[in-house]
């Protein structure tokens, strides 16, 4: 998998399994002090994986002790055979963060992943100091359920499943198109470099159950009944162009807790992943949201 320069990886183990993480523990970011961890949370597509975040958690290395794992599922993390659900990575993602820091951190995370933040952050509010999410969704926010879609539907086909997979998602067409349609506002800013990374992880032994889960819209839920209860200072950065979530929606679930939720930034001609289509943008938001949040 793609590393950056002095990040190393290591692993924990979860209740279901050995989970991958890339820290900043190699020259030249040894030599700095590290007082405060921050911990970068990838979404789910085809072939997602810590690499999502890998434009942007360098910059803050000198700084942070930086944490970005794989999920289990996900990248070099465990490919359990099973049919992922919520509680999963609800239970792992808590694990992790247990494992990783005995005070609480900040949590920078995207879409479905950031929304499950959200619901961790309210059971477990002791292990989180704040939160940065990019576009936070559930994918059945305020009625909108992502799974009702038809091709939902279709992947929710026995062994039509496995064949969409190996040939549609899981090849390098597959994924470019999946990132140009799902992901990215302009096609022109994916690069072969994003398609490699992404088909690479995509490509793991047993990588298409966490994907087809997430496909299917298993993992799907209704963000607005639970954001209410959030209590963590959070900020929110949502790109104009997301496909499915659009960013009435980010402000929807933004104004239901404006207590907790201190800043709602939309970028304009932006889709679900800012942090791979503008980095130096995200970069820019995330340093401008760390001390209003502290």
């Amino acid at each position: 998998m793609f590393q950056p320069l002095g990040f190393e990886q290591k692993s924990v183990l979860t209740s279901l399994g050995r989970m991958v993480y890339y820290t900043n523990s190699g020259v030249p970011w040894s030599d700095f002090a590290q007082a405060e961890t921050l911990v970068f949370l990838h979404g789910f597509g085809g072939g997602s994986s810590a690499y999502e975040w890998s434009k942007v958690y360098p910059a803050f290395a000198s700084e942070y002790k930086i944490i970005a794992p794989d999920l289990i599922g996900w990248g070099e993390s465990e490919h359990i055979e099973r049919n992922y659900q919520i509680e999963d990575y609800l239970t792992t993602i808590g694990e992790f963060l247990t494992q990783i820091s005995s005070i609480p951190v900040t949590v920078v995370a995207s879409s479905l992943t950031a929304a499950f933040i959200i619901r961790l952050a309210i059971a477990r509010p002791e292990l989180f100091k704040s939160l940065i999410l990019t576009t936070p969704a559930g994918l059945a926010d305020f009625g909108n359920d992502y799974s009702r879609s038809f091709f939902a539907q279709l992947i929710s086909t026995p062994i039509l499943d496995r064949i969409l997979y190996s040939t549609g998602l899981a090849t390098a067409n597959g994924i470019r198109s999946f990132l140009e349609q799902r992901q990215f506002a302009r096609p022109s800013r994916i690069s072969e470099e994003i398609v490699d990374a992404y088909l690479e992880s995509a490509k793991q032994p047993n990588a298409e159950y966490a994907a087809l889960s997430f496909v299917r819209g298993d993992l799907c839920f209704d963000l607005s009944t639970y954001i209410g209860q959030l209590t963590t200072p959070t900020a929110i950065i949502w790109g104009q162009k997301s496909q499915f979530t659009g960013p009435e929606i980010g402000q929807r679930l933004a104004a239901t807790n404006p207590q907790a939720i201190k800043v709602f930034q939309q970028l304009e001609d932006v889709g679900l992943t800012p942090q791979l289509e503008l980095p130096a943008v995200t970069i820019g938001l995330i340093r401008r949201f760390l001390p209003l949040l502290a």
